[in-house]
């Protein structure tokens, strides 16, 4: 990141673009992943997106950072641009350097845990995938890998992350050039993001809350991607025409809206983790569902195009179908799921176990017919 402010042509900014990709890849599947191994199903939700809105937050703060920084410009004989990414990114480096002494990736290599709080911990980690998997350690292997990228369920959630990447990295791009073809000057469309983030913020905490003390994902990814779907509805007639005043109070209270999509993340990431049995396959299929659900990003980047400014039409519309298509995706895998709990609770304990060794239980993982879905 601070490299970026030091870039003199483009040959240079791809080397640090694809360095920053490299070294970021696992960093969110990672955090998702240690949030997994120390809070059980239906507390995860709430820690997931506690982290997640972190980047919500940060885009509030970075609007404000940046509109400080940009004062800068001129010191050192570096532009404002280039002391934004200096300093955001020399924090993030110290930051950095302090998380492989404070970051525990499971309760027993914690040292400010006795032995009776780690030993509580495991037993109920190790309860929520009792029925499914008998294994602590499953390994990575090339078996468990074939089984996440032919899991149909771990494609469905792909296309249900995409109704929150493709309209909000989009937004996250354009949300300022947004701002100025409303009639607000370049420092003063910066502070008009914060309010939409911090919305974001607040709605992804007050759903996880409640999703998981219902113990119910789907509902809430759902309105959400509704309430996306209204947000760009909204935005594509009104942005014919944006910098007409009725228009510009419409259009940001449909930003507004469009950012009460942040508990779309959230949500789906604590479905996969929730819904996939045994160390290795969660670890894999979080780390799936995130790789290609930021394909969406690609996408978002790329339909906000400035030959269409201030319209921006097939940024609103790609943004709304794509949400659109998350929520019909989400239905249809929420009917198969209770339809596979069940079929899976018509067969009795006893039938499972005379027609299944324990070891072939195990080796099934979520496709157990002891395993139940979150639904």
């Amino acid at each position: 990141m601070t490299c970026h402010g030091f870039v003199k042509n483009f040959s240079q900014l791809m080397v640090v673009r694809i360095l920053l990709g490299v070294t970021e890849a696992g960093f969110f599947p990672g955090a998702v992943l240690i949030c997994s191994t120390w809070y059980p199903r239906h507390m995860l939700q709430v820690r997931i997106a506690i982290f997640y809105t972190a980047s919500a937050l940060a885009g509030a703060f970075s609007g404000l950072l940046a509109f400080a920084l940009a004062k800068m410009h001129g010191l050192g004989g570096y532009a404002g641009w280039s002391w934004i990414f200096i300093i955001e990114g020399l924090a993030t480096t110290l930051l950095g350097l302090a998380v492989p002494f404070v970051l525990i990736d499971t309760a027993a290599g914690s040292k400010w845990l006795n032995d009776d709080e780690k030993k509580y911990i495991r037993i109920v980690m190790r309860e929520q995938d009792a029925e499914a998997s008998k294994s602590e350690h499953d390994g990575v292997n090339w078996k468990v890998f074939k089984q996440v990228i032919t899991d149909w369920q771990l494609w469905v959630h792909t296309i249900i992350y995409w109704s929150n990447t493709v309209p909000n990295y989009s937004m996250k791009f354009t949300m300022p050039a947004i701002m100025t073809a409303m009639g607000y000057k370049k420092e003063a469309a910066q502070l008009m993001t914060i309010p939409p983030y911090t919305i974001g913020a607040v709605a992804a905490c007050f759903a996880a809350l409640y999703s998981d003390k219902m113990k119910r994902r789907w509902p809430f990814i759902a309105a959400a991607q509704t309430i996306v779907c209204i947000a760009f509805a909204i935005l594509l007639p009104l942005g014919r025409n944006i910098k007409a005043k009725p228009n510009q109070a419409g259009s940001y209270f449909a930003i507004c809206l469009a950012c009460l999509g942040y508990p779309i993340s959230p949500g789906v990431n604590s479905w996969v983790a929730n819904n996939l049995a045994g160390p290795a396959k969660r670890s894999m299929g979080i780390a799936f569902v995130i790789c290609m659900g930021n394909i969406g990003g690609i996408i978002g980047s790329y339909i906000y195009m400035d030959k269409e400014k201030p319209r921006y039409t097939t940024g609103y519309a790609g943004s709304l179908s794509f949400a659109a298509a998350g929520l019909i995706a989400g239905c249809c895998l929420e009917v198969a799921l209770i339809r596979i709990n069940k079929k899976r609770e018509a067969m009795s304990h006893e039938e499972i176990l005379a027609k299944y060794t324990e070891q072939e239980l195990a080796d099934m993982g979520d496709r157990s017919p002891l395993y139940r879905y979150t639904l």
